[in-house]
């Protein structure tokens, strides 16, 4: 098993911190991992993304030039990284920052209303645990308590007290995504 896997967004989406969880869970289930975050100066509003290898073997170089799977939440990751996923890919997509959905039809296709979930939820920094949820319930690499172990190694003790508002959005990620 080998999981290539591009997230994309805008800056202070949460977008490197999803990598970082998802690349946490891959390392406590003994798993080979690598986490290649990539951003400009413009972090906050600007474009980010984060490269995540998950494998059952070693991986022999964190470069990638096509994705297994592509997590765009912006139009502009979308236009950059669709082309990017090789068929049979998924990509994962927020409805709510996408005017144009995904145009392929060889690749598996799911929208996650995260931004809404979100806003339900009264906590736009629940977010990035919708996506991720939607992630892993798309494609279950790792385990959701794993998931839980990388917050709480992560956060600062000082926020441990949004854990359970972080596992309600991982696992209210899970239920809303939706295949197209």
């Amino acid at each position: 098993m080998k999981h290539e896997i591009i997230i994309a967004g805008y800056g202070g989406q949460g977008v490197l911190s999803m990598g970082k969880m998802l690349a946490y869970a891959a390392l406590v289930e003994g798993k080979e991992v690598t986490w290649m975050p990539a951003y400009g100066p413009e972090q906050r509003g600007g474009t980010a993304n984060v490269t995540v290898i998950v494998s059952d073997e070693y991986i022999s170089s964190p470069i990638l030039n096509t994705f297994d799977i592509a997590v765009v939440l912006n139009q502009a990751s979308l236009w950059r990284f669709q082309k990017l996923v090789k068929p049979g890919g998924v990509i994962i997509y927020d409805p709510n920052a996408i005017m144009e959905p995904p145009t392929r039809t060889d690749v598996s296709i799911y929208s996650i209303a995260a931004t809404e979930a979100a806003i339900e939820m009264h906590n736009s920094k629940a977010y990035n645990m919708l996506v991720l949820g939607g992630l892993i319930q798309a494609v279950p690499m790792v385990k959701v308590d794993n998931v839980l172990k990388g917050l709480r190694k992560t956060l600062p003790e000082r926020h441990h007290h949004l854990i359970p508002m972080n596992e309600e959005a991982l696992r209210k990620g899970m239920q809303i995504l939706e295949k197209k």
